[in-house]
């Protein structure tokens, strides 16, 4: 009886088709997925497109026009069929096209999608077929990994808070990652953060690239500031095209220089830009504003990362010395309960 039940589970249970019609901007396809699920997507049909143009589910090339243009997936081309699994803020759209097959490491609802502007006028519909080529378990058992654990007395080794060039204390340290770089760096991509520009030079220089290629621009370089002594490891933004200016979710990132029982410990500061405020510094003028409740910003951040399927534990530790109300280097005041959340990554195998 377990064996034909085993069989059962690594046969294609069934297909289900979706019409996904071009006029409305998710179309829910009342499927369920679930950790383990392995699925392949096809579709076929023809949407017309402004100015007399059509394309199929692949999407129209994308060209310089596009780049002037908000979609749900920057990097597709108009028209394209994109899905999403979940329906938090943080559940990440993807490219289909006209084939796609997808191994499910986060589950929930499964929507599917036309790529586009929020002005853009489509007409048509695309059928598109949903078929299990496996099914993960209905009951998963729970797994338990062999985590380090990180310490309030590890955490308060930690500097609440990061420094300019000029030693002003700024943001709050408000998470920490553990894990090995590749890991971390990996799954911050995974859940859609991009490594930003170091300096200007290289913006102009990649932004080019990126226009000659079509492709949309996001990686705009944010200000260096310092912990332990050295500026951060990495700066990583959560931005759309265009708003990228003046908004986006951003973190900086530090390895610090003690480890978790041998494992890495990475440092963040997270804040939400939300546009432009005045810099209180002597001789500056313009900056930007970030939103005070930067507890927000440290709950994306874990939230974007959970959606991966990449996170084996979140917790929280309150310092001994916690900084709760307080102004960034340029003069804005921001708050916060002053936790640090913490995160462990699944250990690579």
């Amino acid at each position: 009886m377990r064996l034909a039940a085993l069989l059962l589970l690594s046969l294609p249970a069934w297909a289900q088709s979706i019409t996904v019609s071009a006029s409305q901007q998710w179309t829910d396809t009342s499927i369920d997925l679930r950790v383990g699920d392995a699925i392949v997507i096809t579709a076929e049909g023809t949407l017309q497109l402004p100015q007399a143009k059509s394309c199929g589910p692949d999407g129209q090339p994308r060209g310089f026009r596009d780049l002037l243009k908000v979609y749900q997936v920057n990097d597709s081309g108009l028209g394209t069929l994109i899905g999403r699994i979940g329906s938090s803020d943080v559940a990440l759209p993807f490219t289909i096209g006209a084939r796609k097959e997808i191994q499910v490491r986060r589950g929930g609802r499964l929507f599917l999608g036309v790529n586009s502007g929020s002005n853009d006028s489509l007409d048509g519909q695309y059928t598109a077929t949903v078929e299990f080529t496996k099914h993960g378990p209905e009951n998963p058992a729970a797994v338990t990994y062999k985590l380090p654990t990180v310490t309030l007395g590890m955490i308060d080794r930690i500097p609440r808070r990061v420094v300019d060039a000029d030693g002003n204390p700024g943001d709050n340290t408000n998470f920490v990652v553990v894990g090995k770089e590749d890991n971390v760096i990996d799954t911050f991509k995974a859940a859609g953060w991009v490594k930003v520009d170091k300096d200007t030079k290289e913006a102009f220089i990649n932004g080019l690239v990126e226009t000659l290629k079509k492709q949309s621009y996001v990686e705009m370089p944010m200000s260096v500031l310092t912990l332990f002594g050295r500026p951060q490891d990495y700066g990583l933004a959560h931005a759309e095209p265009i708003s990228v200016v003046a908004q986006r979710n951003h973190l900086r990132l530090w390895k610090a220089p003690f480890k978790v029982e041998g494992q890495e410990l990475w440092v963040g500061a997270a804040t939400h830009d939300i546009g432009f405020d005045r810099d209180n510094r002597p001789g500056k003028k313009i900056t930007h504003k970030i939103d005070p409740d930067i507890d927000l910003e440290r709950e994306y951040v874990g939230r974007s990362l959970e959606e991966t399927g990449s996170v084996a534990k979140k917790d929280y530790i309150m310092p001994s010395d916690p900084s709760k109300e307080a102004k960034t280097a340029t003069g804005a005041g921001f708050h916060s309960d002053g936790r640090v959340m913490v995160i462990y990554l699944i250990p690579a195998s």
